[in-house]
């Protein structure tokens, strides 16, 4: 169906902006959008203190929802993380405990009260209901809508037989989970609509048949593409690790920087998907050439980091960079260390600790390559040590290529 024909802001919104990738019913989800405020929610399992950029696309679709004029509900999965989602995974996840997930919740929640607004939006934890099942109970209740035949059919598991990686029982019931959530959730709030990722295509369209054969509902999924940069990366993960959203785990300089980083091929693509930068204004920026492309990225990456970490972080982090890069120096809002520069302390530690590289064996192999300055000059020597009388304007700046940079100061 062409976009011109979509009559509701949200599925308008969602197709032009580049969300769309699979749909269960796109007129059914866009009458029921047009008709009224719908509630739509996506799952987050509580695997780690902080997401991604990786699941930054979700949460701009609970974004988009909202401001269409619709819910958000955030599903934290409480329940579901003591089981662990086996897709796209050849091996189980680790078993965390009930204070673990506790903390992550917390951690993860940080993004959301960003880029939602909290007020008009429905938190719930999934452990809330299925927490409270009993086994045979369940069984009973659900799963006789599951046959053993169509779960083997599914990407999630069918991937990881085909790669002859075991798959607990456990995992293989985290489907009959995550559709019982949708069940509970259109019983308790309306809910009719469930998005995520292209790789939970097959748990949405399970919630889907299981509202509709148990409480006779008609329910709606929706799936995003799988975010790759056009050189094929993975959205969220980089040479130096993950992008984190909080943070107390990714500056917002590191995080001003990733977006600026940006392949030119997918400049256009993420402003529609990561800002609210208008449409026309977009197309304008895309269609730049050569070196003004990178007046494009810079663009991207005022918008996503003001959305994120807010307007001052953006312009700071856009001025450090101006200062660092064109001006040669060292600009106050780059990633910081402190370190005992009256002893001392290994270069190859301070590359380590400001995160610059992963291991000493790493930071080694680039002293090896020339891709380490030590206050703009080149460094070469494993040996190094950083010492007062390093300090340049009461700070040591260290550098691996053209665009990782930190400070050292005395502390």
């Amino acid at each position: 169906m062409a976009a011109s024909t979509h009559t509701s802001d949200l599925v308008r919104t969602l197709v032009e902006r580049g969300y769309l990738y699979q749909a269960t019913d796109m007129e059914g989800l866009d009458k029921a959008a047009s008709a009224g405020a719908i509630s739509g929610y996506i799952g987050f399992d509580l695997t780690a203190t902080s997401l991604h950029v990786g699941s930054l696309v979700q949460i701009m679709m609970l974004r988009r929802l909202q401001q269409a004029g619709h819910t958000p509900i955030i599903l934290m999965g409480g329940a579901t993380t003591k089981v662990g989602d086996p897709t796209g995974r050849d091996s189980s996840r680790p078993m965390l405990t009930p204070e673990i997930i506790a903390k992550n919740l917390e951690g993860i929640l940080k993004p959301f009260h960003a880029l939602l607004d909290m007020d008009r939006a429905i938190l719930v934890n999934n452990d809330d209901w299925l927490g409270g099942y009993g086994y045979l109970d369940f069984l009973r209740d659900y799963g006789t809508h599951f046959t053993i035949n169509r779960m083997l059919s599914f990407d999630s598991v069918k991937l990881r037989l085909d790669r002859e990686q075991p798959m607990t029982f456990l995992e293989f019931n985290y489907m009959l989970l995550q559709a019982v959530d949708f069940l509970e959730l259109n019983r308790r709030h309306g809910t009719m609509l469930q998005m995520g990722g292209a790789d939970q295509w097959g748990n949405i369209i399970n919630g889907v048949e299981l509202c509709r054969r148990v409480d006779g509902k008609e329910v709606y999924g929706f799936t995003t593409p799988l975010i790759t940069s056009a050189s094929g990366a993975k959205m969220g993960k980089t040479a130096d690790g993950a992008v984190w959203l909080n943070a107390d785990m990714k500056s917002a300089y590191e995080y001003w920087q990733f977006w600026r980083n940006t392949e030119d091929a997918d400049v256009g693509r993420f402003l529609k998907l990561f800002t609210d930068l208008p449409l026309d204004e977009i197309a304008r920026l895309e269609a730049l050439q050569g070196a003004e492309i990178n007046t494009a990225k810079v663009a991207l990456a005022n918008a996503a980091t003001a959305m994120l970490h807010g307007d001052k972080a953006a312009q700071d982090a856009e001025a450090t960079a101006r200062e660092t890069f064109a001006g040669g120096g060292a600009g106050a809002g780059l990633p910081t260390i402190t370190a005992d520069l009256t002893g001392g302390i290994a270069l190859l530690d301070a590359l380590v600790e400001a995160e610059l590289c992963g291991s000493k064996g790493e930071a080694k192999r680039k002293l090896g390559e020339g891709a380490v300055k030590v206050n703009d000059g080149s460094e070469s020597d494993a040996a190094r040590m950083l010492a007062m009388a390093d300090l340049k304007d009461g700070a040591v700046k260290l550098s691996v290529g053209k665009k990782r940079h930190a400070l050292v100061k005395p502390g």
